[in-house]
C-alpha cells in the first residue's frame, strides 16, 4: 500500500478518486515543463485563465519539487487576496493531499489562524504575509513564495511586489512565482525583468455574449427576472449572478426562490458568510433542481464553481474609493472594468458552451467601461501602508519601487494624519506609539485608541469595542414578521451616548450569558460575529501585553465610567468628529462636509458633538457608529489638532473658542 509521505499514512480511496480530476486540469499537462522554469529562474510569472488549476495545484507541485532538494523545515506560503478564498482553496488543498486541513496545510487571514509546526504549505492573505514581513523582514521560514491572482492588484499584492523584490535580491535562495488570470502580465514581466512567462491555457468553452437593447433602470430587478427567464427558456445548467454585496445579494436569493420555488437552489456567496454555508456553492447539484449562486465579484477569478453555464453580468461591483482631500474611503458601487466583464463571462465556459448575459449594452462595454480595473494603491486612504513600511525599515516612500506609484496628495495625507496620531515625529521617523500601533491589525486610529484607554482607565472596555467593531455585524434582522421584534431586541441594548456604548453592551451581556447560542438567537445577535469578537479581543489583549499595556476598568458605578470611555474613543478617532450647526445639520469638524446620522444609529437625539467610527457614501453622507462626545473634550485630548490657529473658519471654530475662554476664565479665576 503507497503511503502519504507529507503524513505517514496509507493514501485513502478518495484521494485516487480526486487525482484522477487532478490529472484532467489543464495546469496539470504542464506540470514538467513548470518545474523546470522553477528550478532555472528565481522569479516566474504564470499566466492561466481562471479554472486552469492553477491556483490548487502550483503550490502542490512545488512542494514536491522543494521536499526533493530541502528535507528540513521550510514552508512554501501562497497568498490570495481574500480570506474566503485562503480557506476554502486551503481546505480543498488538504482535501486532495489526503490530510488534515490545519496540519501539513493550513491557512492564516486575520484573526484566524489554522496551522501546526507540521504545516508545510500555507494559504494566507496577502495582507498576512506583509504582517509576516515586518517581524521576519527576510521571509527565512518560505522557500518558495506563490503570489496568486496578481491581476487584481490589491493594495497588499502591490505591496508585496516590492518588498518581495528586496527580499529576493537577499536571499538567491528564495523563489517567487508570480500568477494572474489576465494578460496584464506586461506590466509584471516589465517590473520583473528577466523573470520568464509561462501560459496555461483554460478550459474555456464558447460562449455566446448577449446585451441589453437598452440600458437597464434597475440592474437588480433585472438580474432577477433573467435569472427567471433563463429557468424557463434555457436548457440545464448552472446559473452565476454577480451582485455587488450581502443585502443585495440576499433580498436577490428571497425574490428567486419566491418565483421558482423548489425548482431551484439558490445559493448565496460574500465573504462574511459563515465558512460552511460558503462551501454550499460547491455541492453536487440534486436531479432536476437548477443551482444558482448569487455572488459577489469573489467568483469572478478567485473560486471556480464547476457546472455553471449561464452567467448574469449587471456589470457593478463594491469598489473602494478614496479623495485624500476630506480623508473620506469608501465603498461605492462603481461600474466594472472590460477585463472582469470578460473574466465574468470566462465562468460560463467552464464545462461546455454557455452563455453570458450583460445587462448593459454593447455601446456601454465598448464606450463606458475602463480597460482595466484602477490599482487599489491609487485609490487608498495609506496611512496603513506608510506605517507598515516604515516598521519595515523603508524610510524613503517616494523611492520604494511601486508597480504604480501612489499621488503624492494621498502619501501627503497618509504622513499628516501619522503625524497627528502621533505615529511619527517631525523627522517622519516611528515614535514608540507608532511602533506599538503597527504592532495592532487595526486601522491607526482603532490601533491608537487601544494604546492609550489605560490612561483613561477603560482598557477592557475599549478592547470589546473594538473586537465588536472588527467583526460584521452582530445584529440579525431578518425580513417581514420578525423585523419589528428584532428592532425592539436592538433597542434594549441601546445605550443613550450611542452606538459604540450600544456594542459594548451587547459584548457584555453576551459574556453574562456565557455566549450561549440560544441567547443571541432569542435577541437576534449573529451568534459567529460574537464568537469571532471574543477571538478577535483575546488576540488584541496578547498584543496588549507584549507591550505591558495594562487592561484596567474604571468601577461600574463611577459617573465617569462611561465618560472615561467616550475619551478614549475621541483620543482615537478625534479626526472624525462632526458639529452640530444652527441650521440642524452635522458639520464634520474641520473640512466641513456636510453629513447625515446613519439610519441604524440608536441616538435618539442630536447632539451637538458627535465621534464616528465610518463615513458611508450612498445615497446621502452618512456617519455610522456614532457616540455624544463634548466638545471641551476635543482640546483636551487632541490640543494640536484642534488648535485654533490651525483651524479654518466655521462655527465649530465659535463654538471651541467660546469653550476655551470659558475655560481660561474657569481656570484663572480673578
Amino acid at each position: 500500500m503507497e503511503k502519504n509521505k507529507w503524513s505517514g499514512k496509507a493514501y485513502s480511496q478518495r484521494y485516487y478518486e480526486i487525482l484522477e480530476k487532478r490529472k484532467s486540469l489543464p495546469v496539470y499537462a504542464q506540470k514538467q515543463e513548470f518545474l523546470q522554469c522553477l528550478m532555472s529562474n528565481q522569479t516566474l510569472i504564470l499566466v492561466g485563465e481562471t479554472g486552469s488549476g492553477k491556483t490548487t495545484q502550483i503550490p502542490q507541485f512545488v512542494l514536491e519539487a522543494v521536499h526533493e532538494n530541502h528535507p528540513s523545515k521550510w514552508l512554501v506560503g501562497c497568498t490570495q487576496p481574500r480570506r474566503v478564498a485562503a480557506m476554502s482553496v486551503a481546505s480543498r488543498v488538504a482535501e486532495e493531499m489526503d490530510v488534515a486541513i490545519g496540519e501539513e496545510v493550513g491557512y492564516s487571514v486575520r484573526f484566524e489562524d489554522c496551522t501546526s509546526s507540521k504545516t508545510v504549505l500555507k494559504y494566507l492573505t496577502d495582507g498576512m504575509l506583509m504582517r509576516e514581513a515586518m517581524t521576519d523582514p527576510l521571509l527565512q521560514r518560505y522557500k518558495v513564495i506563490v503570489l496568486d491572482e496578481a491581476h487584481e492588484r490589491t493594495l497588499a499584492t502591490d505591496l508585496l511586489f516590492g518588498v518581495l523584490k528586496r527580499v529576493l535580491s537577499n536571499r538567491p535562495d528564495l523563489k517567487l512565482v508570480v500568477m494572474s488570470a489576465t494578460l496584464e502580465a506586461e506590466k509584471c514581466l516589465e517590473y520583473f525583468s528577466g523573470a520568464p512567462l509561462m501560459k496555461v491555457p483554460g478550459r474555456l468553452h464558447p460562449v455566446e455574449i448577449l446585451y441589453t437593447q437598452e440600458p437597464e433602470r434597475d440592474y437588480l430587478d433585472a438580474a432577477i427576472r433573467t435569472v427567471v427567464q433563463i429557468h424557463m427558456f434555457e436548457p440545464p445548467g448552472d446559473v452565476l449572478v454577480f451582485l455587488t454585496g450581502e443585502e443585495e445579494i440576499e433580498d436577490a436569493c428571497r425574490k428567486i426562490v419566491c418565483e421558482l420555488g423548489d425548482q431551484v437552489n439558490v445559493v448565496p456567496l460574500y465573504s462574511s458568510l459563515p465558512p460552511a454555508m460558503q462551501q454550499k456553492i460547491f455541492d453536487p447539484p440534486t436531479e432536476n433542481v437548477r443551482k444558482i449562486v448569487v455572488s459577489t465579484n469573489i467568483a469572478e477569478t478567485s473560486l471556480t464553481i464547476d457546472g455553471v453555464v449561464y452567467v448574469v453580468d449587471p456589470g457593478f461591483a463594491k469598489q473602494k474609493l478614496y479623495n485624500p482631500e476630506t480623508r473620506v474611503e469608501s465603498l461605492l458601487v462603481s461600474a466594472i472594468s472590460q477585463a472582469s466583464a470578460n473574466q465574468r463571462a470566462g465562468r460560463a465556459g467552464r464545462t461546455r458552451p454557455g452563455k453570458c448575459f450583460r445587462l448593459y449594452t454593447e455601446k456601454s462595454f465598448n464606450h463606458d467601461l475602463i480597460e482595466q480595473t484602477y490599482p487599489e494603491i491609487l485609490r487608498s486612504n495609506l496611512a496603513n501602508t506608510v506605517l507598515t513600511l516604515k516598521k519595515l525599515g523603508i524610510d524613503n516612500l517616494v523611492c520604494f519601487d511601486y508597480m504604480d506609484p501612489p499621488a503624492p496628495v494621498t502619501m501627503g495625507r497618509a504622513l499628516n494624519d501619522l503625524l497627528d496620531l502621533g505615529a511619527l515625529d517631525e523627522e517622519l521617523n516611528l515614535t514608540r506609539t507608532g511602533e506599538m500601533m503597527s504592532e495592532f491589525p487595526l486601522d491607526p486610529q482603532m490601533a491608537k485608541m487601544l494604546i492609550v484607554s489605560p490612561k483613561f482607565n477603560c482598557s477592557n472596555e475599549i478592547l470589546s469595542i473594538s473586537a465588536m467593531l472588527s467583526v460584521p455585524n452582530c445584529f440579525v434582522r431578518p425580513r417581514g414578521e420578525a423585523q419589528k421584534a428584532a428592532d425592539e431586541a436592538r433597542a434594549r441594548f441601546g445605550h443613550t451616548d450611542g452606538d459604540h456604548l450600544t456594542l459594548l453592551n451587547v459584548y457584555h451581556d453576551y459574556k453574562q450569558n456565557n455566549g450561549d447560542p440560544n441567547w443571541c438567537y432569542q435577541n437576534f445577535i449573529n451568534h459567529r460575529a460574537m464568537k469571532s469578537a471574543d477571538n478577535v479581543r483575546e488576540q488584541l489583549v496578547r498584543i496588549m501585553s507584549r507591550f505591558n499595556l495594562k487592561t484596567c476598568s474604571s468601577d461600574f458605578t463611577s459617573r465617569d465610567y462611561y465618560i472615561n470611555i467616550r475619551k478614549a474613543l475621541l483620543a482615537g478617532y478625534f479626526m472624525q468628529v462632526a458639529h452640530l450647526d444652527r441650521t440642524g445639520h452635522y458639520l464634520t469638524a474641520k473640512d466641513g462636509q456636510m453629513v447625515h446620522l446613519h439610519p441604524s444609529c440608536c441616538l435618539d437625539h442630536k447632539p451637538e458633538w458627535v465621534v464616528y467610527n465610518e463615513y458611508v457614501l450612498t445615497s446621502r453622507n452618512f456617519i455610522r457608529t456614532v457616540t455624544y462626545i463634548r466638545g471641551e473634550w476635543l482640546v483636551d485630548v487632541a490640543p494640536d489638532y484642534y488648535h485654533l490657529s490651525n483651524f479654518p473658519n466655521c462655527e465649530a471654530k465659535r463654538v471651541l473658542q467660546k469653550l476655551s475662554k470659558k475655560r481660561d476664565r474657569a481656570g484663572n479665576p480673578k
